[in-house]
């Protein structure tokens, strides 16, 4: 195999920082990253500040990140959902068996969904109530986002973040201000992540990176209903993992209140 593989001339596995830069330059090694790149680092990484490391809408991110992963297991055709088929916990999520994965993250997903027959908002939870150290850690692995520890007054450790590299991050808000603001058709995985980040309320804060004006409410809006083209099943699962997102935020904000 060669470097179109993801594997370099010399024989060992490119590694994800190789396969960044890869990408970047545009060589074909590039292509393998960009299927290596959830839509959930994608997520994070956008909803992430450059220079503090803060994340937007923290306070329901586990719900968000989670439903990034089932809506990215749904497109990726390891997960079945029917509009109708629910329960006490929502639209019920069926795990389609017989397709191998080969991402830990999603195969740990997959596993809880395996385990048994459940509603989308107990998945959530199970799915993304850990997701937001494990996806840092793959975002530092890269070498996307840098991670520093020190000591304050010589006996307190903290723990800083910020964006090392913003090349990736600059991308994909290009790839959705070309959406939101131009009005071109996206991909499924960009319309997905359009549509997790109108339901995290995350979107304004965005700007500039991606200018928020009434008319990107409105096309967020439609992605976040899931009203893009996709196929029944990832439209389904989409519509509903971005709907209880949206409940979760409004609950959590009325709390606080």
């Amino acid at each position: 195999m060669g470097a179109e593989d993801g594997i370099p001339s010399g024989g060992r596995t490119a590694g994800p920082r190789q396969l960044y830069d890869a990408r970047v330059n545009g060589t074909a090694q590039g292509e393998v990253m960009r299927e290596e790149m959830l839509i959930v680092e994608d997520l994070l990484l956008t909803l992430m500040d450059d220079t503090s490391g803060a994340i937007a809408g923290e306070g329901t991110l586990y719900y968000t990140l989670g439903g990034a992963v089932l809506a990215e297991l749904a497109l990726r055709g390891h997960v079945t959902a029917a509009e109708g088929d629910t329960g006490l916990t929502g639209l019920k999520v069926h795990a389609v068996s017989g397709r191998s994965i080969e991402d830990p993250l999603l195969r740990d997903a997959y596993r809880k969904t395996a385990e048994r027959t459940r509603g989308v908002q107990t998945l959530l939870v199970e799915i993304g109530a850990e997701l937001r150290g494990t996806v840092l850690d793959r975002l530092v692995d890269r070498g996307v986002v840098s991670r520093e520890r020190k000591r304050r007054l010589g006996l307190f450790h903290t723990t800083s973040l910020s964006v090392a590299d913003t090349r990736h991050k600059a991308e994909v808000a290009r790839e959705v201000r070309a959406t939101l603001v131009n009005g071109r058709t996206p991909g499924e995985r960009t319309a997905v992540l359009i549509g997790l980040l109108s339901a995290s309320g995350s979107l304004p804060g965005l700007h500039p990176a991606i200018p928020w004006s009434g008319k990107v409410y409105e096309r967020a809006k439609e992605y976040e209903k899931g009203t893009w083209g996709a196929d029944a099943v990832s439209a389904a699962v989409t519509r509903t993992v971005v709907a209880v997102t949206v409940g979760s935020a409004v609950a959590v904000t009325g709390a606080a209140d």
